[in-house]
């Protein structure tokens, strides 16, 4: 379990405490949490250390460029674990969500694992800004890239680690469109993703810049359609046993 950060001296040491407490209690497998800082510049390095020298489930991974695309890339590629995931510090996901995130992986029945704030059974509390705009987003991947999965933002994700090894050195994102990118390459590819509805409270104190997302998000709607048609996904749908789309599965124009 992957939780990345970027100066979050505030809530890191609560929440990495709580999430291995967690763990313990109620997953029944090995587990994991690996806090991957991307370029703090605050105490958040000192605090991921100590938390990493004092707890034993605890790792700390500290990378000099920021972008949480590019901390999950490096710390998934980099683990020994056989399935690979992540949440957000802030923990806005109802930790009860882990256990249907990942045993559909560790079963071998699916590929690839996300949390969905809108499938029919989720409880979200947030404001009608962030609804609109999370709501539309996933229209125009639909639109635009035939996305099927319902909620691609959503910080709350776990990948076979056979299948991320694949699929990960296509991905070019680093940042915050990582998890599309990933999503529909993994469609493309004919792998099977499970949806779990969850429990979603906004974080008022969130730092992501919603505008500034939302067109980085654009631009990067624009360059992977413009770059799936020279990707390798044949070979790869070959590799992992997936020789034929998917029923339903949209191509690119």
């Amino acid at each position: 379990m992957v939780i990345p950060v970027y100066n979050e001296a505030a809530d890191l040491e609560r929440s990495v405490r709580r999430l291995r407490g967690y763990l313990l209690s109620v997953l029944p497998y090995p587990f994991r949490i690996t806090i991957a800082d991307n370029a703090s510049t605050d105490e958040t390095p000192l605090i991921a250390g100590r938390l990493a020298v004092e707890l034993p489930e605890v790792t700390a991974v500290y990378l000099a460029d920021k972008g949480r695309g590019r901390a999950l890339k490096y710390t998934w590629l980099n683990s020994n674990a056989d399935v690979l995931a992540y949440m957000d510090v802030d923990l806005s996901t109802d930790l009860a969500g882990l256990l249907p995130l990942v045993a559909p992986l560790v079963s071998g029945h699916s590929d690839l694992a996300i949390g969905s704030r809108l499938k029919r059974g989720s409880r979200v509390v947030r404001g009608p800004k962030r609804e609109f705009i999370s709501r539309g987003y996933n229209l125009i991947l639909r639109a635009t890239l035939g996305a099927r999965f319902s909620d691609a933002q959503c910080g709350f994700k776990a990948i076979r680690a056979d299948v991320a090894h694949q699929l990960l050195p296509l991905v070019q994102d680093t940042n915050w469109f990582f998890d599309t990118e990933l999503l529909v390459l993994a469609e493309r590819t004919g792998l099977r993703t499970h949806e779990v509805p969850v429990d979603w409270v906004d974080d008022p104190n969130s730092k992501v810049d919603i505008v500034a997302t939302a067109r980085e998000d654009l631009r990067g709607i624009a360059r992977l359609r413009r770059t799936i048609p020279t990707l390798p996904i044949p070979a790869i749908r070959a590799r992992l046993g997936r020789t034929t789309p998917r029923a339903g599965e949209l191509a690119t124009h």
